[in-house]
């Protein structure tokens, strides 16, 4: 292609660039503000339900039929208070500790489970979904793609790897990629103005929003650098002055909007019984052993290595982040027939065998992946599964990490005992107070298996609250494990 210099090139790229601009901007009706998208609104929809498919298949729907249809009630009827009614509006509970939210384009609307163990109110609840459908209707994330600024959702390899690292964290994983927004501060600012408009449309009381974002803070400081990612403040930055901001917009609302239906008891009624935390039937640790009881197997990590666990696979990334180990099913019927799927693939040189199952493996260098790695690999047939179980590092760190890998890739075993294979998830246990007590004293009495800072937390008390005799107050009950 010729290049175009000069003057006419920068008169024919301005007249380009002035054709993108006009075709490209309209009035939001949400905001009233002129907004650049490149992207239709038919184009949005499409886009929007493709990836909610790969969010569900990433996450997993809660199973919980009455929950769902609960959250999809309440979002319904906030969604017809917008300004985009006729958008084709879901909303799913994903199965999912994270407490965390999402919209996708176009009208998908995802709560977490994680998220609705800490609401303690209907009107939290349509504060938060009203939040997501201020990021839709605002058109926030269509913006984005519009200048391409995408992130990846981060659950995976791909995040915890070092920077060199990363552009070969998907050599063992299968496409684990779910298109997922960082917003500006800006856009989180409109977000709450759009939810909180949304809100009183619906005749919720919009004090509800202040103590959700409050609950929200106090997840986030709990879990300090060690939380899990993503949680709701990695996705959805703190604007300056969020909680003034909010109450300032509830003190401009007519008085007859600054009051409005909160039904504590009736939401919480909705969430009795829901999973806390992590699932243990979806895997678990106990020290630096993985134990999976639906798939009845076990697998050790090396001590030291940060370890993730997820619906598709189960990894640990080295202290200094040149090095993973991960397990995942494989593709085929069979562990040959996986194997040579795997080692057909374009630029990766098959080594010696290493026992009966695993193999040694090189990548050839190439412009996209200029760096070399090396690695063991094995796929094991186990349960009417295939598992592939790779360990792998940059070619220069391989006498470092072989030692780690081998010993660890060889733990993979079968399980059969009773103790790890019956575990139970810790969940929402809800009791009437028998009389007027602390938050403390009630933990004393009706002992929960999470510490009483994480217990207030999720009732959104403080500790030396004085509940009153009567109130609903939540205990988290079951989820213990086996202590080896």
């Amino acid at each position: 292609m010729k290049q175009l210099r000069g003057k006419p090139a920068r008169v024919a790229l301005a007249a380009v660039a002035a054709m993108l601009v006009m075709g490209g901007c309209s009035t939001n009706p949400a905001t009233g503000q002129r907004q650049f998208s490149l992207i239709g609104e038919q184009q949005e929809i499409a886009l929007g339900q493709e990836e909610a498919a790969n969010a569900v298949a990433q996450l997993g729907r809660y199973d919980d039929a009455k929950l769902q249809e609960y959250v999809s009630g309440v979002g319904n009827r906030l969604a017809a208070a917008t300004e985009k009614p006729d958008l084709p509006w879901t909303f799913t509970v994903v199965d999912d500790p994270v407490v965390n939210a999402f919209a996708l384009p176009g009208g998908p609307i995802f709560v977490t489970r994680g998220i609705l163990t800490h609401f303690n109110s209907e009107a939290e609840l349509a504060a938060v979904l009203g939040h997501e459908m201020g990021h839709v209707t605002a058109r926030h994330s269509v913006e984005q793609m519009s200048t391409a600024q995408l992130a990846n959702l981060g659950l995976g390899v791909a995040m915890i790897a070092s920077e060199d690292f990363r552009p070969y964290a998907g050599l063992a994983m299968q496409g684990l990629q779910l298109m997922f927004l960082k917003f500006s501060r800006d856009d989180e600012t409109q977000a709450d103005e759009l939810g909180l408009r949304y809100m009183t449309r619906n005749d919720y009381d919009p004090h509800e929003m202040s103590k959700m974002f409050v609950t929200l803070d106090r997840i986030s400081a709990a879990q300090g650098e060690g939380g899990r990612i993503p949680a709701w403040a990695s996705t959805h930055p703190n604007p300056d002055r969020r909680a003034e901001r909010t109450m300032e917009g509830i003190e401009a609302l007519p008085p007859d909007q600054q009051t409005g239906t909160v039904d504590r008891n009736g939401y919480l009624r909705h969430i009795d019984g829901i999973v806390f935390g992590d699932d243990p039937r979806q895997g678990y640790f106990v020290g630096n052993r993985f134990y999976h009881p639906e798939m009845k197997f076990r697998l050790d990590f090396p001590d030291g290595w940060k370890t993730t666990n997820s619906r598709q696979f189960v990894a640990a990334v080295s202290p200094g982040q040149d090095a993973v180990i991960q397990l995942s099913l494989a593709k085929g019927t069979s562990a040959a027939e996986a194997a040579s799927s795997f080692f057909a693939a374009q630029g990766i040189e098959r080594g010696p065998s290493w026992k009966q199952s695993f193999n040694n493996f090189r990548t050839v260098p190439s412009q996209e992946r200029p760096t070399s790695l090396r690695g063991l690999i094995g796929f094991i047939e186990h349960g009417g599964r295939v598992y592939q179980l790779v360990g792998y590092t940059k070619e220069d760190r391989w006498s470092a990490n072989r030692p780690a890998m081998e010993a660890k890739l060889a733990t993979f075993h079968g399980i059969s005992d009773r103790a790890h294979l019956d575990v139970r998830p810790a969940r929402v246990d809800l009791v009437e107070l028998p009389e007027r007590m602390t938050l403390a004293n009630f933990n004393k009495r009706f002992p929960s298996t999470v510490d009483l800072t994480a217990l207030a937390i999720a009732n959104g008390v403080e500790e030396n609250v004085m509940l009153e005799r009567g109130t609903l107050v939540k205990r988290i009950v079951g989820g213990e494990l086996p202590n080896k």
